[in-house]
């Protein structure tokens, strides 16, 4: 009988894994986009976004300030559900947030807070590297989603 760890189920890439990673990478010293998007649609029904985010050391209160103009954005959102903003470890945050469609999720990536993701020279002065956005199907919830 062997001890083997039987082989990971996980990609190699491991920046295509959602959720937490809480040791992070090197900044970049190269500009970059300020988000990278990864998952599928897939079929209708209640869709969220997890959004990994890793401040350039000594920007942490400027992502934390980010994170409160976004929130500013989704309170006028009637499509956004539930919407999280979360610290992880000194340096990573992360946002959760739930809509009720897939045409809830694009109306809320059309809006502020997207646009505050697509200001590249904002997220190249506090991001360590690009925002890393996937995109998940809620499979159950005990929340409202929005409308």
């Amino acid at each position: 009988m062997t001890n083997a760890a039987p082989p990971s189920a996980l990609p190699e890439d491991l920046s295509l894994v959602p959720g937490p990673d809480r040791h992070p990478q090197p900044a970049l010293d190269t500009p970059h986009r300020g988000v990278i998007v990864s998952g599928e649609n897939g079929e209708e029904g209640h869709k969220a976004f997890y959004i990994h985010i890793e401040a350039r050391a000594g920007k942490e209160e400027e992502v934390v300030r980010m994170l409160e103009d976004i929130y500013g954005c989704v309170l006028g959102e009637p499509a956004t559900g539930p919407w999280f903003a979360v610290r992880y470890a000194p340096a990573i945050f992360g946002i959760f947030e739930a809509f009720p469609s897939i045409a809830g999720r694009d109306a809320h990536v059309a809006g502020g807070g997207g646009d505050i993701f697509r200001d590249n020279p904002r997220m190249n002065a506090i991001l360590a590297s690009p925002a890393r956005v996937y995109r998940l199907d809620i499979l159950l919830n005990k929340a409202e989603m929005g409308v």
